[in-house]
């Protein structure tokens, strides 16, 4: 089926039909969504939720995560669309009779839900973990989850907002880094079909504000501190205040020439943040952090990035009991040199 010039996948048709009948008239539902949210998550959350309400109704409804938001053009993006995201401690997930996961899966909830049975799994990420949904909907050869969404708005005919176009078309750009990570045709087409309606003023305007001036101790430090083997950069920044501090300065470095993959890692809290940004040529992100990091830790990603999240108790049993910086260090070099040099198959 094809509407608007995006095609709509079979599976997209089936899993709409099952999610209509699950949903019962003015349902209550949390969309729930793991981490400080990004564009992404926050877009998909908004069309599930625009979808329902316009076929089924809502009578409750709430967008929860785990942590804040943190990124400034985050903020600003949910502030501008008059979102209201409410942290996870602060909400009684059994008042709500169906819950939602958008852009992650439970087994992403290792710490904060060990037991939670979610009616809806949505997301772009490799399959991870032992876990089940009456609905699954797992695509990881997708770019971003917002354009999986977008298939769902198109078949179910509701009518679009502008905003709600809007921030699928900025959950689709920065997701894929501008295209600039792995993405497939779908992608594309709904990127092309958004920006017929999104405000593209809009989207520059948060774009432009992107860096606080409090990082920049972060990016002095990473100067002077940045280890690089043969185009292949790591450093432990030590404790920052958000992973955002290191997706920037990864970001940052992987436009040094020369450059083909960083890994850029704080400690946040209870939590080692583990950043990886690739050229997506050389190596895949996702099996380098995989290999590395997989035993003890808990994400994925993809070819071009990936992120990896470490607790803090399971780290001092792999650094002879003291978290220091230079222990950690270590830990980080040894763990890394067990990806070969080379994906298999590439030169």
């Amino acid at each position: 089926m094809r509407e608007d010039s995006v095609p709509i996948k079979k599976e997209t048709e089936l899993n709409f039909k099952k999610l209509m009948e699950i949903v019962q008239p003015d349902d209550s539902l949390l969309f729930l969504m793991h981490g400080s949210p990004d564009p992404d998550a926050i877009a998909s959350a908004m069309a599930l939720r625009e979808i329902i309400q316009r076929t089924k109704g809502l009578a409750r409804s709430a967008f929860v995560s785990t942590e804040p938001l943190i990124r400034q053009q985050n903020i600003e993006f949910v502030s501008s669309l008059h979102l209201y995201i409410q942290l996870l401690n602060q909400v009684d997930i059994d008042s709500f009779r169906l819950v939602a996961i958008l852009d992650a899966q439970p087994s992403f909830f290792y710490k904060e839900l060990t037991s939670l049975k979610p009616h809806f799994v949505f997301d772009h990420h490799p399959r991870e973990g032992l876990w089940s949904a009456p609905l699954e909907d797992i695509r990881p050869n997708y770019g971003a989850l917002s354009s999986i969404l977008t298939e769902y708005l198109l078949f179910s005919r509701v009518k679009i907002p502008r905003n709600l176009h809007t921030a699928l078309l900025y959950g689709i750009k920065t997701d894929t880094d501008n295209f600039n990570r792995s993405i497939i045709i779908e992608d594309v087409n709904a990127y092309n079909y958004h920006t017929k309606y999104a405000n593209m003023q809009f989207i520059r305007r948060i774009e432009l504000n992107q860096t606080p001036d409090r990082f920049l101790k972060y990016y002095n430090y990473a100067y002077h501190h940045m280890n690089n083997f043969r185009g292949r950069r790591v450093c432990f920044l030590g404790d920052v205040e958000s992973a955002d501090v290191c997706v920037q300065i990864a970001d940052f470095y992987l436009r040094l020439i020369g450059t083909y993959y960083v890994v850029v890692a704080g400690r946040i809290g209870d939590k080692l943040v583990i950043i990886f940004r690739g050229d997506g040529y050389r190596q895949n992100c996702g099996d380098i952090a995989q290999r590395a990091f997989g035993l003890i830790g808990k994400g994925g990603g993809h070819r071009s990035a990936a992120r990896m999240e470490i607790p803090l108790d399971l780290l001092k049993e792999n650094v002879e009991g003291e978290l220091s910086q230079r222990n950690i260090e270590k830990f980080l070099f040894k763990s890394l040199r067990r990806e070969p040099r080379h994906t298999p198959g590439e030169v």
